[in-house]
């Protein structure tokens, strides 16, 4: 029993490695598959969470790297790495309030981190960019909405025979209500931009994949020179991978 424990403990610690190289060679996918193969055997390793969870961020599958990384938390949340997982996600998706949280929760277990550090500050800072640009941007479309208003008022008076803005009160009118256009537009972009940070996080409208499989057929592993583990090609990791957790 405790030698089957043991061959069990090795394969997913190979697998593991293998999904570490794949990561530093920058082939996502495959270590994604390795990974997922690995949480197959031992579906409680947290560290295997929060391995996927950096390879799908460097894939920019964002809904999955932040499932994998609650998953962590949820695993081991005295484990600082989970909740640094979570914030560089959510730092990725522009969320930089819900990122500082994060990393604050990791500075709580892992206190005087230097990188942990680096990342406040930087998400910091990214806040008050943030903050800053809603803000002013409102404000600037007012400000080019007024400029605009004052050059129909004057190509009004300078380009026509009868002005339709004769009076001064309507000329002011005029250029008011151009600037509250130009606010109002301006705010509106400013929430589209919330909208589309949003959608980042969410989960795509399919995430089984089941037309493209039911398409395609199955390809089977390759296996690896010298009896090792099994590789998968590109496509079958686009397979596996779009079925978010298998485990």
């Amino acid at each position: 029993m405790s030698e089957t424990f043991s061959r069990v403990q090795v394969n997913v610690q190979e697998l593991k490695e293998q999904g570490n190289a794949c990561v530093k060679e920058e082939k996502f996918e495959e270590a994604v598959l390795h990974y997922t193969h690995a949480l197959a055997i031992d579906p409680k390793n947290f560290s295997l969470y929060s391995n996927r969870s950096l390879a799908f961020l460097k894939m920019k599958q964002f809904f999955l790297a932040l499932q994998d990384a609650n998953e962590t938390i949820k695993l081991n949340p005295g484990w600082a790495k989970g909740y640094f997982r979570k914030a560089e996600v959510q730092f990725a998706t522009f969320h930089f309030l819900d990122a500082l949280q994060s990393y604050r929760q990791a500075l709580l277990l892992q206190p005087d981190d230097s990188s942990i550090l680096n990342a406040i500050a930087r998400t910091t800072l990214e806040c008050q960019k943030d903050k800053k640009a809603d803000d002013q941007i409102p404000w600037l479309g007012a400000g080019i909405g007024i400029i605009l208003g004052v050059i129909i008022v004057i190509a009004d008076q300078i380009a026509t025979m009868k002005p339709s803005l004769s009076h001064p009160i309507l000329m002011v009118l005029t250029t008011m209500g151009i600037a509250m256009v130009g606010y109002g537009l301006a705010r509106g972009f400013r929430y589209y931009v919330k909208c589309q940070r949003k959608s980042l996080i969410e989960p795509p409208a399919d995430l089984s994949g089941q037309s493209e499989q039911e398409d395609e057929p199955e390809e089977e592993m390759m296996p690896e020179k010298g009896g090792g583990h099994a590789r998968y090609s590109k496509a079958q990791a686009r397979q596996r991978f779009k079925k978010g957790r298998s485990s």
